[in-house]
């Protein structure tokens, strides 16, 4: 019988993902696709820590570019964040999976303030853990989030959940001749300029030889082949 390659994972969903088709808000259709995803992993014995973006209801970066303040932008960012994460908690209880939400900006009548050792003991004890709120930080996106959580946990890898599967030389989407990545080190996404994700997580990653995996998340069952260390997406380590 196969075995899993990992026993603790950081798993990191844009907001746009989670919008679904709409493109905008919350699908819960999305949702309960992800948290079914979840479960089945989860069912395994994985220890599962989660960091969800904004994306779909607000982008600091693009509002700012329109003449919002960049940390005001940021800050109502993180607080999209919030939101998600309470509707990822909700589909992730409706079947039966114990979830906890920790939050960089403290609102205890909603969510637990992140501690360390707290959000470990919980992963200990088979919940999912929730990471909100982004790093508390403006200025900071929420992958720089997933990768600096990631090390404080204690996970084994980054998954990063996208809408194509893997890294490619352009956007496959525009680009029929893009050529996907199996494999890439972090110099070369970062001279490549590659939208992996932000240049300030892939340092973090590099400097603590951290890997990532970037694949699609619309594939039923992916999450698993990841898990037992299939050769699906596109793997960001050191050479």
């Amino acid at each position: 019988m196969a075995t899993m390659k990992y026993k603790r994972i950081m798993l990191k969903v844009s907001g746009e993902a989670l919008a679904g088709d709409e493109g905008f808000g919350i699908s819960l259709r999305m949702l309960s696709f992800l948290a079914g995803e979840i479960e089945q992993v989860h069912k395994l014995g994985l220890q599962i820590a989660v960091v969800v973006g904004g994306g779909n209801i607000l982008r600091g970066i693009p509002a700012s570019a329109e003449g919002m303040e960049r940390s005001s932008a940021d800050y109502i960012g993180m607080l999209a964040t919030v939101m998600n994460g309470l509707a990822l908690q909700d589909a992730l209880e409706r079947l039966k999976i114990d979830t906890r939400v920790q939050t960089a900006i403290e609102m205890r009548e909603v969510a637990e303030p992140f501690i360390r050792r707290r959000a470990i003991r919980h992963l200990e004890k088979g919940r999912v853990v929730i990471f909100v709120g982004g790093t508390g930080n403006p200025y900071f996106s929420t992958d720089t989030a997933a990768a600096l959580r990631a090390m404080e946990v204690n996970a084994e890898v980054v998954f990063k959940a996208t809408k194509v599967d893997g890294v490619y030389t352009a956007d496959p989407l525009l680009d029929p001749s893009a050529k996907k990545f199996d494999e890439l080190s972090y110099i070369d996404v970062l001279n490549r300029q590659l939208k992996v994700m932000d240049s300030t997580a892939i340092s973090l990653c590099m400097d603590n030889l951290f890997p990532i995996v970037i694949f699609n998340l619309h594939e039923p069952g992916i999450l698993r082949q990841l898990v037992f260390g299939e050769k699906v997406g596109t793997i960001v380590r050191g050479r």
